[in-house]
C-alpha cells in the first residue's frame, strides 16, 4: 500500500498547525501543506493529487480543506469537486475553523440525554458557521429547531439554506435575539440549548437558564470568558445545572478531537468520500 498522503489546503496564509497535528495523529504518512489557496489556484493542486496515482492507489491520497474563512473553504470544496471526473478522484474533508467537527460533537453530546427525533432545541447565535451546522444536524435527526440571530432576515436566510441541504421535511424557524430577550415564552418549551455566539458575549444568564422548566441539556461552545451560557464552565461535561446538564467547549472537545481524527482516517477507506457536516456527524455518532 502506498504512503498515505494528505493535502492540507488552507485559505489562510499559514496553514493551521492544529489541523496539521491532528492529521499526523490520525496516521497520515506525508502531509503536504498549502496556504492562501484560492478557487483559481486549487485545480492544479487537485489534479496533482488525482493524476499521480491510479486504480486502488488513489485511495491513499486525500484532501483536507480548512482555514478561518468557512465560506471560502466551502467555495474551495466546490471547486475541487468540479475538478474530478468519473472514477478519477480522491476523498475530501471540509472542517474549516473546526465548524463540522465542533457541531457534530455538540449534537452528539445532546443526543446522550434525549431522543433528538422528538426534541425541541434552540441554537443561540445560529447564523455563524458552527451555529448553522448545529441547527442542520439537529433538524437532520428530526428535532424541532429554533435559530436565533441579531438580524431576523439573516436568521430566516440561514433557515432557508439549511432546508435546502436537508432531504426531508424539517421544522426549523428563526427568531431575532431581540424577540428572545423580550418574550421568555420562546425559551420555555425548549429541551436543548446550544450557544454558538461570538466569543465573550453572554447570551443567556444562569438565572434564566435554571428557570427553564423543560430544559434537559445546555451546551456552550464559547471558550472565551464570559461564558455564552451563564453558569456553565468551559470544562463542564454533563455537569448538573438546575434540573439539566451542561457542557462547555472543552467538555465537548474530547469528542470533537476523536471525530476529527476518525474522519481523516476514514478518507483512506476509498477514493470517493466527501465529508461535510452530515457525514462527519455520522462518524461522531459511532464514537458517541
Amino acid at each position: 500500500m502506498p504512503a498515505r498522503i494528505l493535502l492540507q489546503l488552507d485559505n489562510d496564509s499559514h496553514p493551521s498547525s492544529f489541523d496539521s497535528v491532528v492529521a499526523i495523529d490520525a496516521g497520515v504518512d506525508q502531509l503536504l501543506r498549502y496556504g492562501n489557496v484560492q478557487t483559481d489556484s486549487i485545480i492544479p493542486l487537485v489534479h496533482g493529487a488525482m493524476f499521480t496515482r491510479g486504480g486502488d492507489d488513489l485511495r491513499s491520497t486525500a484532501i483536507f480543506i480548512g482555514g478561518s474563512n468557512v465560506k471560502q473553504a466551502e467555495a474551495l470544496m466546490k471547486a475541487a469537486k468540479n475538478a474530478f471526473f468519473g472514477p478519477v478522484r480522491v476523498s475530501m474533508m471540509l472542517d474549516a475553523n473546526g465548524c463540522n467537527t465542533t457541531a457534530a460533537a455538540a449534537v452528539v453530546a445532546a443526543s446522550r440525554h434525549l431522543n433528538l427525533s422528538k426534541a425541541r432545541a434552540i441554537v443561540l447565535g445560529g447564523t455563524g458557521p458552527v451555529g448553522q451546522r448545529v441547527a442542520q444536524l439537529l433538524a437532520h435527526d428530526g428535532a424541532s429547531v429554533t435559530l436565533t440571530s441579531r438580524s431576523l432576515d439573516r436568521g430566516e436566510q440561514a433557515c432557508e439554506e439549511i432546508r435546502s441541504k436537508l432531504q426531508q421535511d424539517s421544522r426549523i424557524v428563526a427568531v431575532s435575539s431581540e424577540t428572545l430577550q423580550s418574550d421568555s415564552a420562546v425559551l420555555q418549551d425548549q429541551e436543548i440549548i446550544i450557544a454558538c455566539g461570538a466569543a465573550g458575549v453572554e447570551l443567556l444568564s444562569e438565572q434564566s437558564l435554571v428557570a427553564l422548566p423543560n430544559l434537559c441539556v445546555a451546551i456552550d461552545l464559547n471558550a472565551v470568558p464570559p461564558a455564552g451560557l451563564g453558569g456553565i464552565g468551559v470544562t463542564d461535561k454533563a455537569k448538573p445545572i438546575g434540573a439539566a446538564v451542561g457542557y462547555g467547549a472543552i467538555g465537548v472537545g474530547g469528542l470533537k478531537m476523536k471525530t476529527h481524527r476518525a474522519a481523516i482516517a476514514s478518507l483512506y477507506e476509498s477514493n470517493d468520500r466527501l465529508l461535510d457536516a452530515v457525514e462527519i456527524y455520522e462518524i461522531a455518532k459511532t464514537i458517541g
